[in-house]
């Protein structure tokens, strides 16, 4: 898999982040723990419902400790805190605290080995942000009140929590995408515990509603966890970062278009915005042609290169006495 190709899966799951406000709307009143539960065990299941035709991807699933604490910690306690986050602060100004997890992830990757922060990337997540801005705000405007203190910081706690998972992840490439179903399966029973311990119990009213749930379960919080686990070990991660912007914006397109929200010129104004820092962020790999280095990082496994540098240190063999 070529870093390029795997940047693109790896914005799959942007694309699928942007159905959730759709189908949590459609979902009904269930409470956030409930449905977080619901979801992560469909999306789980799903998952392991492939080894029926893939039954050494079991395999996957033994991990050292460090794998499970990253993985599980990642998907629930960015979740938890994103919902404390939104219980005790408003939401747009949660929302838009949460937001700076792209950004961190573009920060966070210039300390990973191989990695280069460039000015394009900043500036980039720079115009994105502006962008996501104007969606959560709608062009309204907000306010920070000390009163919602607690939930601002539990905000900035998911956005570290996400970032932080996301750029590590990349410490533990050769670790399967196949172990992120047992990451889904623990994270639906730590939120069932949750649930039971905090919320009441809200079931769906209706099919169209158990349908959106199913559809979160296999999308936004399924597929698109695994896609972005092969896209942060394998893709370039910056780029992924600042084009992670264009999740709010597709996210209120379709609200717009399904009729959950109205259309408002600041939408357009921050999808130009968000486009422009997305391309922008990725113009290397876009338009410059690839280097030589770029080109023995794509088609040279580690493995290979690991070969290539034991080749190196062997001695020559004698040809003494023949």
């Amino acid at each position: 898999m070529t870093r390029t190709s795997a940047t693109a899966i790896g914005f799959a799951a942007v694309l699928l982040w942007s159905l959730l406000a759709v189908f949590t709307a459609a979902s009904g009143a269930m409470p956030p723990f409930q449905l977080l539960a619901i979801t992560f065990a469909i999306g789980g299941v799903a998952g392991a419902a492939l080894w029926i035709v893939r039954p050494s991807a079991a395999k996957a699933l033994r991990q050292p400790w460090p794998v499970w604490l990253l993985g599980v910690g990642g998907l629930f306690g960015y979740h938890a805190a994103y919902f404390i986050a939104l219980r005790n602060a408003p939401v747009v100004e949660a929302g838009l605290l949460n937001y700076f997890w792209p950004l961190l992830i573009v920060v966070f990757s210039a300390l990973l080995p191989g990695e280069r922060l460039k000015w394009q990337h900043v500036a980039g997540c720079g115009l994105a942000l502006a962008g996501a801005v104007l969606v959560v705000t709608r062009g309204q405007g907000f306010s920070f009140d000390p009163a919602y203190l607690f939930g601002y910081g539990a905000a900035l706690v998911a956005a570290v929590v996400w970032s932080a998972y996301s750029v590590l992840s990349r410490r533990f490439a050769h670790v399967p995408s196949d172990a992120i179903t047992g990451f889904c399966l623990v994270t639906a029973v730590l939120a069932a515990l949750a649930h039971i311990a905090i919320e009441p119990t809200v079931w769906p009213t209706g099919p169209w509603q158990w349908a959106a749930i199913v559809g979160l379960g296999l999308g936004p919080v399924g597929l698109a966890f695994y896609v972005w686990d092969i896209g942060v070990k394998h893709g370039d991660i910056q780029v992924l970062g600042a084009a992670s912007y264009s999740a709010p914006l597709l996210s209120t397109a379709i609200l717009v278009a399904t009729g959950y929200a109205a259309y408002s010129h600041a939408l357009l104004i921050a999808c130009l915005l968000i486009t422009a820092g997305a391309v922008l962020a990725a113009s290397d790999l876009l338009f410059r042609r690839r280097r030589y280095e770029d080109f023995l990082e794509e088609w040279n496994s580690p493995e290979d290169e690991e070969a290539f540098r034991e080749l190196g240190k062997t001695e020559p063999t004698s040809t003494k006495g023949r």
